[in-house]
């Protein structure tokens, strides 16, 4: 689990190609310090699993689920890429609670001075644009492991936009990124849970009805 507050930006230093997907050799100073083989960094925000670890960079296996989800499918020797290592009960939660498993990407559409800040406006990829449903004014959104909030929504065309700052321009990976760019997307994971939970609510609601002949109507005929 992370927060979603970027630590780095690092560098991809080798891409390998393997029968189970590929492995990825990053360099972070940051996030290199503090881990060890079997811990999770965030990638882009993709949950990653450290298997090596060399001087001041880190080599995890991507398995095909994550490339197909991802950006991970586009990523070249040299990039930069946004690394946070997993959060624990000490760490400071100045983001919100961010899972690392990547939604879908999306599209920058358009980049918009406003003030001293910068409107971007993403599109949800086709195949995912139902994930609409779980972006809302003013919550939160995962875009390539960075937290942020969002200023609107348009459903119809499965787009939202979110407003940066020069600081955070300047520190993460979407500062670089131009209109017609990709990002990976991770929306709100608690409005997941209670969709279906009351998916579920309603399933059994269904079935009581079905199982019983019990109703309102059957009471008021017979006198109750």
């Amino acid at each position: 689990m992370f927060t979603g507050l970027v630590e780095e930006m690092g560098k991809v230093v080798n891409i390998s190609k393997k029968a189970t997907g590929l492995g990825i050799t990053i360099k972070g100073d940051k996030v290199v310090e503090k881990a060890k083989i079997g811990d999770s960094i965030a990638v882009n925000g993709v949950c990653l699993t450290v298997t090596e670890i060399s001087g001041n960079t880190f080599t995890a296996d991507v398995m095909y689920e994550t490339i197909e989800r991802s950006g991970l499918k586009r990523i070249t020797v040299g990039e930069a890429v946004n690394l946070e290592k997993s959060l624990t009960l000490m760490t400071f939660l100045g983001g919100h609670l961010v899972m690392g498993d990547v939604d879908s990407e999306a599209k920058i559409i358009s980049i918009v001075p406003k003030g001293i800040a910068k409107l971007y406006k993403f599109q949800l990829e086709e195949k995912h644009r139902q994930n609409i449903k779980y972006v809302v004014e003013k919550g939160r959104v995962t875009i390539d492991g960075a937290s942020l909030t969002i200023i609107d929504v348009d459903d119809d065309l499965g787009a939202f936009s979110v407003s940066l700052i020069p600081h955070t321009l300047e520190n993460i990976t979407l500062g670089k990124k131009k209109i017609g760019d990709f990002v990976n997307i991770e929306t709100d994971l608690f409005g997941k849970y209670v969709e279906k939970i009351l998916k579920f609510n309603n399933f059994e609601n269904n079935d009581n009805e079905k199982k019983s002949k019990l109703t309102m109507e059957f009471l008021q005929k017979n006198g109750f």
